[in-house]
């Protein structure tokens, strides 16, 4: 989880200027909602593994299924679009004062599926549940909300304080908000066994129509459009979510006809998939990314502080080739820190070529040296230093069948140029917190996950400040680095913003603490005669759905 540290920086401005300011914004910077498709009707039905709890989007963070419906039934105050920049959702115009204060106003034509209007009221009374010391969701992200004052200045207009400037703080905003009107005294304590879960009320694209319930359980939900929604109306009559409890049953409905798509296919079901004209198959990249984390300040392995040895590393590492055989080529070569495709990457930058001449150069220059007639794949062929110390390290892992054929893929390609890894496998929590965590591991290989917001905010796993007992596991020590990060942080324009990141890019690329090796694909196959199916590169699972208002079905 994310910590936060804020910059200060104070200033004031008249309440009713930024006010007045705010209703000029009305029907300005408004991005254009797609028309609605000219051909309406049809349905659609998918495969959703696992099943419902609550569908309430202040308490599905730990339920994949609950946020796939959320996603189609609520709304927030913004939206990411497809480079992961907040726009316009549920709030036409906002204002950002310093800094620190953030102004919005909320679109008239917005209403709940029950017809009442949406408000600043159901703004504060949405954040005032993540607020509460019993929100049950993400600790970091309850403590972001704390620090954050939310007023309703009138019906439509709502503000938020922060207390230090933060600039992705937009991005906290796609939160699906719910209705004060309803819910009104209702803690966060009390929320998670409300029928209203069960039955929600949202301000979303589609509506709850009906559970699809057998001997008391339930097997789905159905959802049709609301016809009073702000953007593009839907053109489905009719969207059908099952639960099934394993992917083999969620896959074999598939195949049977029983639905129309499911999501996060699995190698052997991709393969499965595109021997069939039945589905077309849309590929997009995962929030996630794959990493060996670099220890370059622990003593028994002072190597990993000199950056060419880094360097030779990653230039002897063949991704492409694990990524074609341990992960089936479910998988993009990472090019640094950044997420390939959003508004922060610097779109020239390009993953670091396998070249493991250049490796072995690198190493050769630092002092490295293999053994006079030592002939490669034996014991012998190991590189040492003019003392006799050994380039040898520890790379530890999780617990779990990839992650150890990764861990032995790059055991073996370092062995190439004469670098022995020993590997020791840890379960999840081990690894946390008995080697990142105290700083003792040497290397480490681990996947990140970075949903559900795509701004980058490097600052936790690159800044100075992080590195005792934050999230700085690698222990970079780079002042420039920081400076870019802090920077950053605090700076409101976005080109400005993402000119810091790019300059981050190439130090950090330049430093290289830790090695990014890829990121992660997420197939999706839908029946072939769903039409309108279009989606960027993934920040949660869920977005996949994120333009179902535009999909039809075609005769």
């Amino acid at each position: 989880m994310k910590r936060f540290r804020w910059q200060i920086l104070t200033a004031a401005v008249g309440v009713i200027l930024v006010l007045l300011l705010i209703l000029a914004l009305r029907g300005t910077n408004t991005p254009v909602l797609p028309n609605a498709p000219e051909t309406r009707g049809g349905e659609y039905s998918e495969a959703l593994i696992g099943g419902m709890q609550r569908l309430n989007p202040v308490l599905d963070v730990r339920n994949a299924p609950d946020r796939d419906v959320d996603r189609l039934v609520f709304s927030g105050l913004l939206r990411f679009d497809s480079t992961g920049v907040p726009v316009q959702d549920l709030a036409e115009g906002w204002l950002i004062e310093n800094g620190t204060t953030y102004y919005f106003r909320i679109r008239d034509d917005a209403f709940w599926h029950d017809g009442e209007p949406v408000t600043a009221q159901d703004v504060v009374y949405t954040f005032g549940l993540i607020q509460d010391n019993n929100y049950p969701g993400r600790k970091d992200l309850a403590a972001l909300w704390r620090s954050v004052k939310v007023e309703a200045l009138s019906a439509k207009e709502v503000r938020f304080t922060l207390s230090e400037p933060y600039a992705p703080f937009l991005d906290y905003l796609t939160t699906g908000l719910l209705p004060y009107h309803l819910l009104n005294g209702v803690g966060v304590k009390e929320l998670d066994a409300l029928p209203f879960n069960l039955k929600p009320v949202g301000s979303g694209p589609f509506t709850v129509d009906t559970l699809i319930v057998e001997e008391e359980k339930i097997l789905g939900v159905t959802l049709r459009p609301f016809e009073k929604y702000y953007g593009a109306k839907p053109a489905l009559e009719k969207v059908d979510l099952l639960y099934y409890p394993t992917r083999a049953a969620a896959f074999e409905a598939l195949q049977s006809g029983e639905v129309m798509g499911l999501g996060g296919l699995t190698s052997a079901e991709l393969g499965t998939a595109l021997t069939s004209s039945a589905w077309n198959i849309y590929t997009a990249r995962l929030p996630q990314a794959s990493m060996v984390f670099l220890n370059l300040k622990n003593d028994d392995v002072p190597f990993l502080g000199q950056r060419d040895v880094r360097r030779a590393l990653l230039l002897a590492l063949n991704r492409q080739r694990i990524i074609d055989t341990v992960l089936a080529g479910q998988a993009v070569q990472a090019a640094g820190p950044i997420l390939p495709g959003t508004w922060a990457e610097d779109p020239n930058m390009l993953p670091l070529a396998y070249n493991p001449d250049e490796a072995a150069r690198l190493l050769d220059e630092a002092g490295w040296k293999i053994p006079a007639g030592a002939v490669p794949g034996t014991d012998a062929y190991v590189r040492s230093d003019e003392d006799g110390a050994a380039l040898q390290f520890t790379l530890v892992y999780a617990e779990d069948p990839r992650q150890e054929a990764i861990a032995t893929a790059l055991q073996d390609q370092w062995a190439k140029i004469g670098v022995r890894v020993l590997l020791r496998k840890a379960n999840m929590r081990s690894l946390l917190e008995d080697n990142l965590a105290p700083r003792t591991y040497q290397a480490a290989l681990v996947d990140l996950d970075l949903a559900p917001y795509p701004d980058p905010d490097p600052y936790p796993f690159w800044h100075q400040t992080q590195s005792p007992d934050g999230q700085n596991y690698s222990q970079l020590d780079d002042r420039a680095i920081s400076e870019l990060l802090e920077e950053a942080r605090i700076t409101m324009d976005r080109e400005e913003r993402a000119r810091l990141y790019r300059t981050f890019q190439y130090r950090f690329v330049y430093q290289l603490p830790a090695l990014f090796l890829w990121h992660p694909v997420y197939n999706y196959a839908v029946d072939a005669r769903i039409a309108g199916v279009a989606f960027g590169p993934l920040f949660d699972p869920s977005d996949r759905l994120g333009s179902m208002n535009e999909w039809y079905a075609e005769d």
